[in-house]
């Protein structure tokens, strides 16, 4: 993410390269339902759907976790009542589980975002840490094109650099945090702002450096998940041994180029984590609807076309986040709640229909050896009427929850499941959790 230096004036927009990138690929114009539209909805019947069938039976990937970014240094800090709010798993909560910090380059610096961190370990959730610059003693400047003070590790001191992230590491535990992961360097292929790295120096590092530091490595983090990045790392074995989690950003990637073949191929005992993205844009309100509802779409098409383990939004509290500058959850917020609350860490994605119908995107994972999360997106305009099934299943009942132009993440009370069956109506533009009794 671009950095901040507090509020920037662009409104956090980044440089005019990455925004052409998003305008490129896919950053979707703002769209409001009118009055009529909103009526003429409600007003038509449920659409037919094919019948979603869910297969507890066929597991995928092993859901980490849901989360966002604090950055103190460039907007302030949250409050107590902000942290509880993101972290917390009841109604009216985030039920974030996941907490990404910088590494400040600083020793002095690195209390700054320890009260988040240490209140987020406390509520149960998992802390990782990314630098966007080693300590400048470490740093040369270089050309790299038109760019004549261009950043980058001087060669000479890796070593150091791995000591730096190690030293990171320990004086967070000694504070009450014991980081899941620390990464080698934050969005390394867009780096006018901060430090930049090849992919041979990368791996580089990796082979030689990252086997000495005492937490899980993530690698490389691109900033629009280019495989050109990571494929270097998953192409050499010693580099690939020391590193433990393959993250990446979304930002502007086509859903083409969500699958990595590649991965699934080399990536065995490896993590895939995307550890940054805002969606569709940082420019429009959180709670434009139905706007918001694309973070529904996006957080599905993550989970079962790229299968991630974790997806992480880059600041928690900010006017386009899942918190609004007040504490309260953003209509963005409520669709990563849809997730984050319910599908917990240790859970397991399992094989769903996932696009029933036209416009509808179902996701469902396992937590334990029956507890079955069912995610459900109506992006289309009119409500649709769904049957889901659950293979094996004896539950009697699932539990619902609900998020549309006027309700956010509301209960919905339970349904009766029969012989592993049971129909719902998906209002227009929703989303909607189930949980089994």
């Amino acid at each position: 993410m671009t950095q901040g230096r507090n509020e920037p004036a662009s409104s956090e927009r980044r440089s005019p390269n990455r925004r052409t990138v998003l305008a490129t690929l896919g950053a979707l114009p703002a769209l409001t339902a009118t009055t009529s539209a909103v009526a003429a909805s409600r007003a038509a019947a449920a659409t037919a759907a094919t019948t979603a069938v869910v297969d507890p039976s066929a597991r995928r990937q092993t859901i980490r976790g849901f989360g966002g970014m604090t950055h103190t240094a460039w907007i302030g800090d949250l409050t107590a009542a902000q942290r509880d709010t993101a972290f917390g798993t009841g109604e009216g909560r985030l039920g974030f589980s996941v907490l990404r910090m910088p590494v400040p380059e600083n020793q002095a610096d690195w209390s700054r975002d320890l009260a988040t961190a240490k209140r987020a370990t406390e509520l149960g959730a998992t802390v990782i840490a990314s630098p966007w610059n080693p300590p400048a003693s470490m740093v040369e400047t270089f050309v790299r094109g038109t760019q004549t003070d261009a950043r980058r590790l001087r060669y000479t001191m890796y070593g150091a650099y791995a000591q730096h992230l190690n030293d990171f590491t320990t004086f967070m535990r000694n504070n009450g945090v014991n980081l899941y992961g620390i990464s080698v360097q934050n969005e390394p292929d867009y780096a006018q702002d901060w430090t930049w790295w090849t992919p041979a120096e990368v791996v580089r590092f990796l082979r030689e450096n990252a086997g000495s530091i005492g937490t899980r490595v993530i690698a490389p983090e691109s900033f629009q998940y280019r495989k050109n990045i990571s494929d270097p790392i998953l192409d050499d074995s010693t580099a690939l041994a020391n590193v433990d989690i393959i993250g990446a950003h979304l930002y502007g990637t086509a859903l083409a180029d969500f699958p990595y073949p590649r991965f699934k191929a080399k990536g065995a005992g490896k993590e895939l984590w995307m550890t940054e993205v805002y969606h569709p844009n940082s420019s429009d309100s959180a709670d434009l609807w139905p706007q918001a509802l694309d973070v529904g779409e996006h957080i599905h098409h993550a989970m079962v076309d790229a299968e991630f383990q974790a997806y992480i939004w880059w600041y928690i509290r900010r006017s386009y986040g899942p918190m609004r500058e007040d504490g309260r959850i953003s209509k963005r917020g409520a669709c990563m709640a849809h997730f984050a609350r319910f599908v917990r860490p240790g859970h397991v994605r399992v094989e769903a229909t996932a696009n029933p119908v036209s416009n509808v995107y179902v996701s469902a994972y396992l937590g334990g050896t029956s507890t079955v999360v069912v995610v459900a997106v109506n992006k289309g305009t009119s409500a649709v009427s769904q049957q889901f099934t659950l293979k094996n299943s004896t539950t009697s009942g699932v539990s619902s929850w609900l998020t549309d132009a006027s309700r956010t993440v509301a209960p919905q009370g339970t349904t009766g499941v029969s012989n592993g069956s049971f129909t719902v109506t998906l209002p227009a533009r929703s989303v909607m959790t189930f949980v089994t009794a």
